[in-house]
């Protein structure tokens, strides 16, 4: 089999609630950001949760792209690591049925949660218990699967943990050796205040396509404005794609700015948003269509998604939506 993409990223099960601000408030968590927490932390939030509906499905930004890739229509791989309990079950068979191969096997140990806390606003407030995901390493990254990609996909989130981190440069590596591209999530802002002069190196000597959000294209450049965050980015790094909300993104290819239009869409929950938006871009230019055109599906997609509860699309795009956006 040949894969469109092959992601690298922590295996998490996203579990969504929506509250109120006055149960932020009460849970001590800043709101619209992503927070590390123990597993006794994370216990206690959903133990607070109880009463409520929540929904639970396979996640994590690079799986989300993942299996965005695979809704359109491609075909994906993936590497994570779950444990041998119930939601590490749940995480590989989520995926399996959407149709992701996911080969890495299950280890000893609590798997990896990501309560998502929705606000009224549209904000998420994410808390995150790595659990098992934290022990994928190397000898994880499997050769086969990387040789056989049209790209392989890496989410920045991976460079907090020295396992995860060896795996995604054993990925990039792999892939550099047998001529498969590599695209590069940033994730967060607050990466970069970690390991920015790591992501420059990164997107100077391995990354062909870098995508993030204005906040990092700003903390990454130190400029304001967009357009020059893109070109300056640019000069570094073959493709850029950079999301600027509402208002569309920008990519960047062979010198050219390219600008995307925004969807208008109301918001529910911003989760996954920019997952969707990258396997938008990835499926579009491994599959034929111009840079132009993959950005026109990924930011329908990308407004699908906020317009609804979940990082994962509950009404996926039919055959013919598809074509049509491509066109």
């Amino acid at each position: 089999m040949v894969y469109d993409v092959y992601g690298v990223g922590n295996s998490l099960v996203d579990i969504q609630a929506r509250v109120d601000d006055r149960f932020l408030e009460l849970i001590g968590f800043a709101k619209g950001i992503m927070t590390l927490v123990d597993e006794a932390a994370q216990r206690r939030v959903l133990e607070k949760l109880a009463d409520r509906p929540t929904n639970r499905c396979a996640g994590g930004s690079a799986a989300n792209t993942i299996m965005g890739v695979v809704d359109f229509g491609g075909q994906g791989a993936y590497a994570g690591k779950t444990g041998r309990d119930e939601i590490g079950e749940f995480f590989l068979s989520d995926m399996r049925q959407r149709g992701v191969s996911i080969e890495v096997p299950p280890t000893a140990g609590q798997s990896g949660t990501c309560v998502v806390l929705i606000t009224d606003d549209a904000q998420r407030t994410m808390l995150t218990n790595l659990g098992v995901s934290a022990t994928l390493g190397p000898d994880d990254i499997n050769e086969a699967d990387v040789r056989q990609a049209k790209y392989v996909y890496i989410e920045g989130y991976l460079f907090t943990n020295e396992g995860p981190r060896a795996a995604a440069l054993k990925a990039i590596e792999l892939a550099k050796k047998n001529g498969v591209k590599v695209a590069f999530t940033v994730s967060d802002p607050f990466l970069i205040g970690l390991f920015r002069d790591r992501f420059w190196q990164l997107i100077e000597e391995d990354v062909d396509l870098l995508f993030c959000n204005e906040e990092e294209a700003r903390a990454l450049t130190g400029k304001q404005d967009s357009i020059e965050c893109a070109r300056i980015i640019h000069q570094h790094c073959e493709n850029v794609a950079l999301t600027l909300g509402k208002n569309g993104s920008l990519l960047m290819h062979q010198g050219e700015v390219i600008p995307v239009e925004g969807v208008p869409v109301v918001a529910i929950d911003t989760t996954g948003a920019g997952d969707m938006y990258a396997a938008g871009i990835l499926y579009g230019i491994t599959n034929g269509p111009t840079w132009k055109q993959a950005g026109h599906l990924a930011s329908h997609a990308a407004a699908r998604i906020v317009g609804q509860l979940g990082a994962r699309l509950q009404r996926r795009f039919t055959r013919d939506e598809i074509t049509a956006l491509l066109k």
